[in-house]
């Protein structure tokens, strides 16, 4: 197992503006609560982990040159991420999240990634142009990647010659992206992390759990898949075997962030020596303390 400390962070770099009530919610609800901004998107929820886990995550992302952007940044540099490589929009604004949690979980939330998108194949020159690999010195590294990108930009990751060695884990972002991770569903060099729903979505049927919906996965063609379902089992799933665990069950005070917190716990173990089994236990543990509120902000 690689013992690799470096990773690429291709996707979202933004602000999260998260509204969280006590109270069970429902549609016209209006309830007391707090709201916070902080540092998010998939890419970077997944980097801050990475950190937490002894990684040095690189980010590769649209961030644009306004105030919220230049406190992004100085933000994710002192967290400890390598922001050199940003690609900083003179006309693009920084984007933003936001989202509405109650005691019932998840009510709502609206991803404005325009920018990234709009920034498109310029954040990734530093892998195709160099420094950090080029379409003749592919970047042989891991990256995680979210479905945030264009499916244009996706396409071309997924077929580009600069990323022919690397090591791609990837993850939809949302269930309303999950199509765009089609080009990785037979990728020889990718593991895809998503949830039941996502999975049910990329396979075009309902799944009734994890295991169920990682065997799918497989049967259209996938190399390896890591399949959760919140509080049930997880999956995670190659030619060489299937294995489910159940999650600890804890208190669920916040779920924006689980699955990036799942992921990046997962990809630091696998990163660490970690077998399949110890891999997956300690990515639901990091997950099931995130929701539970007790890993720092």
């Amino acid at each position: 197992m690689r013992q690799n400390r470096n990773i690429l962070c291709i996707g979202s770099v933004l602000w999260d503006v998260i509204g969280r009530s006590a109270s069970a919610m429902r549609h016209g609800s209006d309830v007391p609560g707090r709201i916070t901004r902080l540092p998010g998107g998939v890419a970077l929820n997944i980097a801050m982990t990475l950190v937490r886990f002894g990684m040095t995550p690189t980010l590769l992302t649209n961030v644009g040159r306004d105030p919220e952007g230049d406190e992004l940044v100085r933000a994710c540099s002192r967290l400890g991420m390598v922001t050199d490589y940003i690609y900083r929009s003179q006309d693009l604004p920084t984007d933003r999240y936001m989202a509405v949690e109650g005691a019932n979980g998840l009510i709502a939330a609206i991803a404005d990634a325009h920018s990234l998108e709009a920034a498109g194949r310029k954040i990734l020159h530093p892998v195709i142009r160099g420094p950090l690999g080029h379409e003749n010195a592919p970047f042989e590294g891991q990256i995680a990647l979210d479905g945030n990108l264009t499916q244009d930009l996706l396409e071309e990751i997924a077929q580009g010659a600069a990323f022919a060695r690397a090591d791609l884990r990837v993850a939809p972002a949302s269930p309303g992206k999950a199509e765009r991770l089609l080009p990785f569903l037979k990728h020889a060099r990718a593991t895809l992390y998503v949830n039941l729903e996502e999975a049910g979505l990329l396979c075009q049927r309902d799944f009734t759990d994890s295991e169920s919906a990682a065997k799918g996965l497989l049967d259209r063609g996938a190399l390896r898949v890591l399949v959760t379902d919140g509080g049930n089992s997880a999956t995670v799933a190659s030619a060489s075997g299937v294995l489910t665990q159940t999650p600890p069950s804890v208190l669920v005070t916040r779920v924006t962030g689980a699955g990036d917190t799942f992921m990046a716990a997962h990809i630091a173990a696998e990163s660490g020596g970690a077998d399949e089994a110890m891999a997956l236990s300690r990515a639901l543990k990091a997950a099931a303390t995130y929701v539970s509120g007790e890993t720092p902000l």
